[in-house]
């Protein structure tokens, strides 16, 4: 029992700066936003939640059931994919209400800027690694990003 509410009433509290509903909302942040890991300082203690295994996202396979072995999901990243190099949150537009850098089924050449990547609060410029065309983009504007987690593919 305690008398203010801010001490430990039992040894099982004996950690005052966690708050497990902290760690519950981190832990959805997670599952939100698809990230395997997040660390914070919070009240004075450190707060690490993490993911045990690597997140896959399955995908509906038109192929017959007798092709599956033929049609397996390959291991890694898509071919053409672009990941990013850091960890931090994408933004798709130079700056809010300005056009998308890329789209769909837009053609890139190598150098032209996909994405911009906010870390440490420095923007960086996210390159095409070789020309051709978006195929696929698979973050949304304002999300986190972590390292080598595909932006995009480019075909």
């Amino acid at each position: 029992m305690s008398s203010k509410g801010d001490k430990p009433s039992s040894k099982s509290d004996a950690k005052p700066g966690i708050d497990a509903s902290a760690i519950r909302e981190l832990a959805q942040l997670l599952k939100d936003t698809g990230l395997t890991e997040i660390e914070i300082d919070h009240n004075g203690a450190r707060i690490r939640v993490s993911r045990g295994g690597v997140a896959v996202a399955a995908a509906p396979v038109s192929a017959p059931a007798a092709a599956a072995p033929a049609a397996a999901a390959p291991s890694g990243p898509p071919a053409g994919a672009v990941p990013s190099p850091m960890v931090g949150t994408v933004y798709l537009s130079p700056e809010p209400g300005k056009p998308a850098f890329i789209s769909v089924g837009k053609s890139v050449k190598e150098g032209d800027t996909l994405f911009i990547v906010e870390a440490m609060k420095t923007m960086n410029a996210i390159t095409a690694p070789k020309g051709g065309t978006v195929t696929e983009i698979h973050v949304s504007d304002g999300t986190p990003v972590e390292f080598g987690q595909t932006l995009c593919v480019i075909a």
